[in-house]
């Protein structure tokens, strides 16, 4: 099977133990200095290229007609990425990683993970954030990180998002409590990008983390029972069709079966264990990590396909269930 990751680079501290500058959890790419620019980032990640607006013929009767569509073909290669209309505006990979470049410089963020992919298809950049918060005494960090999703595809947002890593384990997790309060902005290609209206649109400031930080330390003091943990993860997972099993466990869906069974290996399982924490974490570092096809299938599926919307249901009902505990 093809890798859906074309090409790639993250962000590595010479010398440095510490989780956050290790192999990312998808464990693809090549490792770079932590302190790049974006533009440095984005030709180390084999970014730096551009896509190009073209007209698209068709023969008829030995003579070339316009269709009036476009089409969008990469400088690099001449890969035709994909058909477009009119009014359709590319952004270009330069106008996404120069969103970051006053943050970077201001100190309050630093490069991390560059790439592509999908053949080019979805460009992303994402920087860390320089804020976090730790519980246990600060033996669980979570850190902060905002992510630029730049699709060269007809029908695609750009999407702008904060996003967070439980550092013990490499595992993305949501910032949302539900559907609504996510922190993102999506744009289509009917008009040219505006970084200033983003920045504005998002309010980039340094209590992003607050909310999800003060669901964090409630989940960390609450104790599940088993019969409730089963039921949680049938409501994350749940299963197709019925199955009439003495076992609950054997009853659940596969990936629930997963989740359930790392629930006291995942790393960090002695961090709160026995709490809606490491339950919900549970489900983070299976989808992160275990469930699919390959690591940069989960990639894709943990950023923008169903796995996203898993850890969005995971932590709505990890708290709701804490709230009854």
């Amino acid at each position: 099977m093809a890798h859906l990751v074309e090409s790639m680079a993250y962000a590595h501290k010479a010398g440095a133990n510490d989780e956050a500058y290790q192999t990312p959890w998808h464990g693809l790419g090549v490792p770079v200095s932590n302190d790049l620019s974006p533009r440095q980032m984005l030709e180390k990640a084999g970014l730096d290229w551009t896509v190009d607006r073209y007209p698209q013929f068709i023969e008829i009767d030995g003579d070339k007609v316009q269709t009036g569509r476009d089409v969008l073909v990469r400088s690099s290669d001449k890969k035709i990425m994909t058909h477009i209309s009119e009014g359709w505006e590319p952004v270009q990979n330069t106008e996404a990683f120069d969103f970051f470049n006053e943050f970077v410089l201001e100190g309050n963020m630093e490069m991390n993970t560059a790439g592509s992919l999908k053949e080019g298809r979805m460009v992303w950049a994402m920087a860390k954030v320089k804020e976090d918060f730790s519980l246990f005494k600060g033996n669980d960090r979570v850190e902060g990180y905002l992510l630029f999703s730049n699709p060269h595809e007809y029908g695609k947002c750009v999407d702008i998002r904060f996003t967070a890593t439980r550092v013990v384990c490499n595992n993305t997790l949501t910032l949302a409590l539900n559907q609504n309060s996510d922190m993102m902005v999506r744009l289509n290609h009917c008009r040219k990008f505006d970084p200033d209206m983003v920045k504005q649109t998002l309010g980039i400031a340094s209590d992003r983390l607050s909310t999800y930080k003060e669901a964090a330390e409630f989940l960390a003091k609450k104790k599940f029972k088993m019969d409730d943990l089963i039921a949680y993860y049938n409501d994350v997972f749940p299963s197709q069709g019925k199955k009439e099993k003495e076992d609950a466990v054997k009853a659940m869906a596969r990936p629930a079966r997963t989740a359930f069974e790392i629930l006291e290996s995942q790393p960090g399982a002695d961090l709160g264990r026995g709490t809606w924490w490491q339950a919900f974490n549970s489900v983070t570092y299976a989808v992160d990590h275990l469930v699919g096809h390959g690591q940069d299938t989960r990639l894709t599926s943990a950023w923008y396909g169903p796995n996203r919307q898993k850890k969005i249901v995971a932590l709505e009902k990890a708290v709701e269930y804490a709230e009854a505990a």
